[in-house]
């Protein structure tokens, strides 16, 4: 569900133009991120997210046992996810591709790849993005999403939301860090969205276009820099903020007493 609406916002805005500026993708990411936690919270914790995953693991809020089993399903999700949209707009591609003289499979077709797979420096941006630049973009962005899961969920956070309304707030907290990152990098921030799609787009057709960095940096930007990033949010939230949220109030003088 979180892939199906996010890539498919991206799609409608290559092929139609029906989304116009970064906030309307990035806000159908976030609706696809809310959608999909009250879906499936009650039956997995909606983790949706390999680099998620890892951070309760190491927290130890999920047994390790149970990892290869979430990475799994939630490749399979993805991949399923980028299969339907292929489907449902794959005329509309070729005639796409065919207006604009698109060769599928050379580097011109990262124009459509781009519904897929992620890119760096995000197409058609005029930003400059090294390797190093865009795996602390991807993990920077995964931090951030990883670290507020803990604090709109932890029991500790006296001041999270409701348990009703915390999946509106992840989804607000992907949204705003696509705003953020994804003129650089297109924002993957999950290992899964980005492979699964990526290795449907390599199948299609889009082939080397699909997996353009030949050293493997797509692996260490969407893959490595993600988990690396949601690692340390959970370390820092395990180590520094939890404690502190665990402390004895001492005072914070937020209010101000009247005279």
């Amino acid at each position: 569900m979180l892939v199906l609406f996010g890539c498919g916002s991206v799609a409608v805005s290559v092929l139609f133009g029906a989304h116009h500026g970064l906030f309307q993708v990035a806000l159908t990411w976030g609706i696809g991120v809310t959608l999909a936690i009250y879906a499936t919270r009650h039956l997995s914790c909606a983790h949706l997210n390999p680099a998620v995953t890892l951070a309760m693991t190491l927290s130890g809020r999920m047994s390790a046992r149970k990892m290869p089993v979430y990475f799994a399903a939630q490749l399979a999700g993805a991949a399923l996810a980028g299969l339907v949209v292929y489907a449902l707009f794959a005329p509309s591609i070729a005639a796409y591709e065919s207006a604009h003289g698109i060769v599928r499979g050379t580097p011109a077709s990262v124009q459509t790849g781009m519904m897929f797979g992620e890119y760096y420096p995000s197409p058609g941006t005029p930003a400059v993005v090294s390797l190093p630049l865009a795996m602390g973009a991807e993990g920077f962005g995964a931090f951030l999403l990883v670290l507020m899961v803990f604090a709109l969920t932890e029991g500790c956070n006296v001041g999270r939301p409701d348990g009703t309304l915390a999946p509106v707030f992840v989804g607000l907290t992907v949204a705003s860090i696509i705003c953020l990152i994804a003129p650089l990098t297109q924002a993957g921030l999950n290992p899964a969205r980005d492979l699964g799609p990526r290795l449907v787009a390599w199948a299609a057709g889009w082939g080397d276009a699909a997996f353009p960095d030949r050293v493997g940096g797509f692996l260490h930007v969407y893959v490595l820099a993600p988990l690396l990033g949601g690692a340390a949010a959970s370390l820092f939230f395990v180590r520094v903020m939890e404690p502190l949220m665990k402390a004895p109030a001492g005072g914070c003088n937020c209010e101000v007493e009247p005279p």
